[in-house]
């Protein structure tokens, strides 16, 4: 695959992905919880804590989503290996993993508020082992865009 065509898939994945988030922080989230809040009233007081909390988790993956979209440019222009694209990965990785932490930690809050249930900590692991391993992903691409990038550094003053 080209640089360019690779570029492409990568920016279209980009807007794909955040498409994806748009539709569910800004319509199925907010709309599921107005039906439970409907069919069981006594959540009520759960509901706006609950909102809160999740869209505050949707800020650290538009970040992610704009550095992929300026390494995905970067990629455009041939500059795979470059310590721009190292840093933003590396940034990518804490995004990821404090991201995470929030996630497991909010919902470790609410539970002890009782506004959660044991299940949904359980649950909600899941994600939060998903989250760990992107961040764990994307940490592993920096080190290794960075080495790339040094030994490109030094074979483009060779001869």
């Amino acid at each position: 695959m080209k640089q360019k065509s690779l570029a492409r898939w990568l920016k279209a994945a980009v807007i794909g992905v955040g498409v994806i988030l748009i539709f569910v922080y800004a319509f199925v989230i907010p709309a599921y919880g107005a039906s439970l809040v409907s069919q069981y009233p006594e959540f009520s007081n759960r509901y706006l804590p609950w909102l809160i909390f999740l869209s505050v988790t949707a800020l650290p993956c538009f970040c992610a989503l704009v550095l992929v979209w300026k390494i995905a440019c970067s990629i455009g222009r041939d500059r795979s290996f470059t310590e721009k694209n190292a840093a933003c990965l590396k940034y990518i990785s804490l995004l990821a993993g404090a991201d995470s932490a929030y996630f497991f930690l909010g919902n470790a809050v609410l539970l002890a508020l009782n506004m959660s249930h044991p299940g949904i900590l359980l649950f909600s692991l899941a994600f939060v082992f998903a989250g760990i391993a992107a961040a764990i992903c994307a940490a592993a691409l920096s080190h290794l865009v960075k080495k790339a990038a040094a030994l490109q550094e030094q074979s483009d003053l060779t001869i």
